[in-house]
């Protein structure tokens, strides 16, 4: 996660998901999957916490195609603004929403009362807050910027979108944690970089019995982290020399 800065068009690009076809080259988001103010501007946004950007309206476009009816239980995992929750609750799905950041917390809870939807919105870790439960669709816009420190920050700004050297500080967890999540044909949504390797995600969710896939990709500038980061990004071999263009990526994995 982080915000979006301008760029030109790359000569040459990340791959995303190794050798594994995508079943979008790029996704153009309908406007159906923005229809609520909530993904246009209409929410509020405490200081330090994430607000809707390109990675989170390709999430919205993937979850217009899922099914958030009535009765079906949602969880998004690390919610910030809660736009997404929002959205999935708009169509009548029973969302709960977690975070470890507070001022996110409180962040969602105020959007939810001003939109005056229904959504539950816990505070800590998504696997203990989670114990015994299973959902329906679970989605994630999870901290997936590669960053020098090894351990993500457990404070600040940055706890939104640093995850260790690699970037998948989070992601690894949610792979490893998906299984017990999902009730039997249960789906997960997921979007990060390909900078910090979809075909990995593809690889362990495969491995942990679910049938993994990319479903959407899109492509958006650099953002003032990655542009400072740059010379980190190129040594890592993260990034090619003057690339200036990232790969999102959504994944979608179904449990049997």
């Amino acid at each position: 996660m982080r915000r979006p800065g301008e760029g030109r068009r790359p000569t040459s690009s990340i791959a995303v998901a190794r050798s594994r076809p995508t079943a979008k080259s790029e996704v153009r988001v309908p406007s159906t999957a923005l229809s609520l103010a909530t993904l246009a501007g209409g929410l509020v946004a405490l200081p330090g916490v994430y607000q809707p950007q390109a990675d989170t309206r390709l999430l919205a476009a993937a979850l217009a195609h899922e099914d958030l009816g009535p009765r079906t239980e949602v969880l998004e995992i690390g919610t910030g603004s809660g736009a997404l929750a929002l959205h999935a609750a708009t169509r009548g799905a029973r969302v709960t929403a977690v975070d470890v950041s507070w001022p996110a917390v409180a962040t969602a809870r105020l959007n939810a009362w001003m939109h005056r939807l229904p959504l539950r919105v816990l505070h800590g870790d998504f696997e203990a807050r989670t114990t015994g439960r299973r959902f329906d669709v679970v989605f994630s816009n999870p901290p997936y910027v590669p960053a020098p420190d090894t351990r993500p920050p457990s404070r600040g700004p940055e706890r939104a979108w640093d995850a260790g050297r690699d970037g998948r500080a989070v992601i690894d967890r949610i792979c490893v944690g998906a299984p017990a999540l999902l009730r039997p044909g249960g789906v997960l949504l997921m979007v990060h970089s390909g900078m910090c390797g979809a075909g990995e995600t593809l690889d362990q969710l495969t491995r942990a019995g679910l049938a993994a896939e990319v479903t959407a990709t899109a492509s958006v500038p650099w953002g003032p982290v990655l542009r400072a980061r740059r010379t980190w990004l190129e040594q890592q071999g993260l990034a090619a020399a003057a690339e200036e263009w990232e790969e999102l990526v959504v994944i979608r994995a179904q449990r049997p």
